[in-house]
């Protein structure tokens, strides 16, 4: 039989390693959420060995994430869809910035690719980088995707979502993913991209 004192300690080293595996998280959302998680854990494990300063102080934390939840929900964003030549300016910087991390999810990507590219966007969030896509048209409209990345901050699909709203703005009807993406897949089928022979699709609404 388990002795009890055990599980006490383990439900302590549980709820700080949620504490501190949030702190890695760059999503501020994820990191607000895992580490509320981890501190109402650590609440009940403060309880039970009555450590009553150590499960006020979590509780309190526990209530300033969830405050901060709230804001975050609520505050508005204001996205902003710009053109921009792929291998100047600033998604020149961008693509050498976020090179490493891009590099994760599209491991195929040849940079000298995406610096030819004649379809270059850039999402911005309150003039703070948010997104890029970068593509060849194929055909009228259509768009054969090379890199389509949020940056860290903004992983929660709202980048996306404005995005595919947007480029029928600026004649795109079609967009199409061949390559191979580490992680990039079920995004793609979240965000309503079809899988057929030549790759996933999606049809933008017009």
């Amino acid at each position: 039989m388990t002795d009890p004192k055990i599980i006490v300690e383990l439900v302590g080293y549980m709820g700080s390693a949620l504490v501190v595996v949030s702190m890695l998280m760059t999503s501020v959302k994820k990191l607000r959420v895992v580490n509320s998680v981890g501190s109402i854990i650590f609440t009940v494990y403060a309880l039970i060995i009555h450590s009553y300063p150590t499960a006020l102080m979590n509780l309190c934390i526990v209530i300033i994430n969830i405050r901060q939840l709230i804001r975050l929900s609520q505050k508005e964003r204001h996205f902003q869809l710009v053109k921009v030549k792929a291998g100047e300016g600033m998604m020149g910087y961008l693509l050498d910035h976020y090179y490493s991390d891009i590099s994760k999810f599209f491991p195929e990507l040849a940079i000298d690719l995406a610096v030819d590219c004649d379809q270059a966007y850039v999402v911005t969030c309150d003039t703070t980088p948010a997104g890029i896509l970068l593509g060849n048209e194929i055909d009228d409209g259509v768009i054969m995707l090379l890199i389509d990345y949020a940056t860290p901050a903004y992983r929660d699909t709202s980048v996306g979502k404005f995005l595919y709203k947007h480029l029928p703005d600026y004649g795109i009807n079609t967009l199409i993913f061949s390559s191979r993406s580490v992680g990039h897949e079920e995004y793609m089928k979240q965000m309503g991209f079809v899988k057929e022979e030549i790759g996933f699709v999606k049809k933008l609404p017009q």
